[in-house]
């Protein structure tokens, strides 16, 4: 029938339970349902963090060198303390957390994190701090379980597998973003199950308390890194199914929308605007020109200090040297060498090329015929519709296309070079003009530095110069593909250009601050469309062994662990990112048991074949279930689509779900199939049997010196390259 405009007075947002047999539906009432109790949950979380503190704490400063991915990301964080610009394929969020650290630790920002730690850089409070990310997995995964509505011993058994995985542990003793990261997570995955957990209290202040959360849990997630997509994707999904339950049970839509506004409110909007606020923050700290200003369209780069954009000549004139820009991301600087094409017209290449170079310089000029004296006549500016030619200073040969040939790659253009000299009449050396944009307040018609956009148009062929982010083979450097473009929009990015840099010692120059519009939004894009195609980029190379690299089908059944430092030697610290096996593969086969157990039961329910369910039981193993399940499944399966290389550090978010659903899949099972007694037998065992893993794999997680083959017993599966390495040539 149709929706009740107006709900009875004993309307809740979910319908009341219904028994065993009055229907064979899912009864709506929390089962196990919990709620925090400070004298017993607090000794517990105490307990299990300081416990947790002690396998992250315990000798953190042993190794005195810059480990692994520190070299990194210890870099970037000094990068903040100097507030120079630099680029990367992460958000900023966890790096300024690390500049953070720094700067807390007295660091000046002069060590470039290589090597040895100077005495002067405080490693071990930077390292500290980082580990308290670690640290708070644990409480974290007791409080989310204990809002899923499991039972204290499972919440209490779930935070000791996080405590007790080396894995982990040893992830949370460098200076890395992974803590930060897997801290976020587990927030928005603790803020989604009380979120659950309040269901029943529409629009309290407990309700609104986790659904903030848990937005602010995501908005800190992916401004970490993308990885936090797949925790937003987790938390999507649920919204959906939550709305369309209640749509099922026929609330309002007056109150459904509500619903709808809220979730919208702290689920999208939220996230959004702390993503935004820390690449707003990102921004203002790095205001000093640096290593990632190549990265930026000019007009970013000329507002840094420093940077060799901010004083130059604004008005282009004839004779003057030019770098000139593509206005698609990825592209570069319009560059040429001394290589010539392997084929079609094997004349010098044309490129665009991302980082500063002297090829990278061209001198605009008139066509033969027009005769000018670069040095002493009057200042010819140029302007839209100006025939031109532009000589590559380095090599003396002109930007030249023609219709014979097509480009090496993208056939559908043509292709262009650079060939012939200065006084030679040659029309496939002709370009004109064509000013398609001007951001300044100076709508002169002229060609000025920076806030021009325009097209260069073969006049011979009509085709436009054409830069679209393809790379050239190995001939060709790997650099970017520059071509004449014969169809497609006028004013699409690949074929728009704009002039970077100006060089004429007659024009004087100017602060171009004054000249150039601001647009966060603008750079905000821009550096967002950078990072992915920076991480397009980190592709594998699957002719060359690399020890570090693994595929994601080998990280549940920890096939390829990792050695943290390239020297294995007898002297050096060793660390290795080998998980608990006692831990992993258990919840590797939970992840796919539970999935099974959901078809089993609900053909039972089907079937009407009896059951011990309590009332409630079967909607709370879905609703805790379907968290941590899905939780695996989204941060795992991605990973197989994925061009980009992979890590075994990558599985670790979807590791924490895993281990919180084996608490669960333990918690479930003895509860239905085992006494109390026995119950409390098998908590027990899993408890001790994981400590003592831990303890057999612990001198890998804490460093170990010695030589590598006194712990070749410790060695399971053959693959684990403990003290021999079997893929290396």
């Amino acid at each position: 029938g149709p929706v009740s405009a107006k709900a009875p007075a004993s309307f809740t947002a979910y319908p009341q339970a219904r028994k065993r047999g009055s229907g064979g539906g899912l009864a709506d009432v929390p089962f196990g349902h919990k709620r925090w109790t400070t004298s017993i949950d607090g000794p517990v979380v105490l307990l299990v963090t300081l416990l947790c503190a002690f396998t992250r704490l315990y000798q953190i400063g042993k190794r005195s060198k810059v480990t692994w991915d520190e070299s990194h990301f210890g870099k970037f964080g000094a990068y903040y303390i100097n507030r120079t610009f630099y680029s990367d394929v992460h958000p900023p969020l966890a790096k300024m957390l690390i500049g953070l650290s720094e700067l807390l630790a007295g660091h000046n920002g002069t060590f470039r994190f290589k090597e040895d730690y100077p005495e002067y850089v405080n490693y071990v409070f930077m390292r500290c701090f980082t580990a308290m990310f670690g640290i708070a997995l644990a409480p974290l995964a007791y409080v989310a379980c204990l809002q899923l509505g499991m039972r204290r011993q499972a919440c209490a058994l779930a935070s000791l597998f996080v405590v007790l995985d080396n894995a982990l542990c040893v992830m949370s003793r460098f200076i890395l973003l992974d803590e930060p990261l897997l801290c976020f997570t587990a927030l928005s995955l603790c803020g989604v199950a009380g979120f659950q957990n309040s269901r029943h209290q529409p629009f309290s202040t407990r309700w609104w308390r986790w659904l903030i959360l848990t937005g602010a849990g995501l908005g800190c997630v992916v401004s970490s890194k993308w990885v936090g997509l797949f925790a937003i994707a987790l938390v999507g999904l649920y919204t959906v199914e939550d709305l369309l339950r209640m749509y099922a049970a026929r609330v309002p839509m007056h109150r459904l929308g509500r619903h709808f506004s809220a979730r919208a409110t702290c689920l999208i909007a939220v996230p959004l605007v702390i993503y935004a606020l820390c690449f707003r923050m990102h921004f203002a700290i790095l205001s000093r020109s640096g290593p990632g200003d190549a990265t930026m369209p000019p007009a970013f780069q000329a507002r840094l200090r420093g940077s060799r954009l901010r004083n130059q000549p604004f008005d282009v004139m004839f004779g003057s040297t030019l770098n000139i820009r593509s206005m698609s991301p990825g592209s570069g600087l319009l560059h040429s060498h001394s290589h010539n094409y392997p084929d079609g017209s094997q004349q010098q290449q044309i490129t665009c090329y991302g980082h500063k170079d002297k090829n990278n310089d061209w001198v605009i000029i008139k066509p033969v015929g027009q005769e000018y004296n670069y040095t002493t006549e009057p200042l010819a500016p140029i302007r839209n519709g100006d025939t031109v030619r532009l000589l590559h200073r380095s090599t003396g040969a002109i930007l030249h296309s023609h219709s014979k040939f097509n480009a090496p790659v993208t056939t559908s253009d043509l292709e262009v070079t650079c060939y012939g000299k200065r006084k030679w009449k040659d029309k496939n050396n002709d370009w004109r003009i064509e000013i398609v944009r001007e951001d300044s307040a100076k709508a002169d018609g002229q060609l000025h530095a920076i806030t021009t956009q325009f097209r260069l148009r073969h006049k011979a062929t009509g085709c436009l110069l054409s830069s679209a982010a393809v790379k050239l083979p190995a001939w060709g450097f790997r650099q970017t593909e520059v071509t004449c473009a014969r169809g497609g929009s006028d004013t699409a990015t690949p074929v728009l250009w704009v002039v970077e840099r100006h060089i004429n010692s007659r024009v004087p120059s100017t602060d171009m601050r004054p000249m150039i519009k601001s647009s966060f939004v603008r750079d905000f894009v821009r550096l967002n469309i950078e990072m992915a195609r920076s991480n397009n980029a980190l592709v594998p190379d699957r002719d060359k062994y690399n020890h570090l690299e693994s595929d994601p089908w080998t990280w549940p059944f920890l096939i390829y662990p990792m050695r943290m430092l390239g020297s294995w030697k007898k002297n050096d610290i060793k660390y290795y990112e080998i998980g608990n096996p006692l831990l992993w593969w258990s919840a590797t086969f939970v992840c796919f048991l539970y999935p099974l157990q959901l078809i089993y039961y609900y053909v039972q329910n089907q079937r009407r074949i009896p059951n011990a369910w309590a009332p409630g039981e079967e909607l709370y193993f879905w609703n805790a279930g379907k968290l941590l399940w899905f939780g695996w499944a989204l941060h795992y399966f991605p990973f197989f689509l994925m061009g980009r290389v992979t890590y075994i550090h990558h599985y670790l978010p979807a590791l924490y779900f895993s281990l919180l659903l084996l608490a669960f899949e333990i918690d479930h099972c003895s509860r239905r199939l085992l006494g109390t007694r026995l119950q409390r037998a098998v908590f027990l065992f899993w408890a001790s049997a994981v400590a003592a893993a831990f303890y057999w794999f612990s001198p890998f997680t804490f460093g170990y010196v010695g030589e590598a083959t006194d712990l070749k017993h410790r060695q399971w599966l053959s693959t684990w390259n403990i003290y021999k390495d079997s893929n290396a040539l």
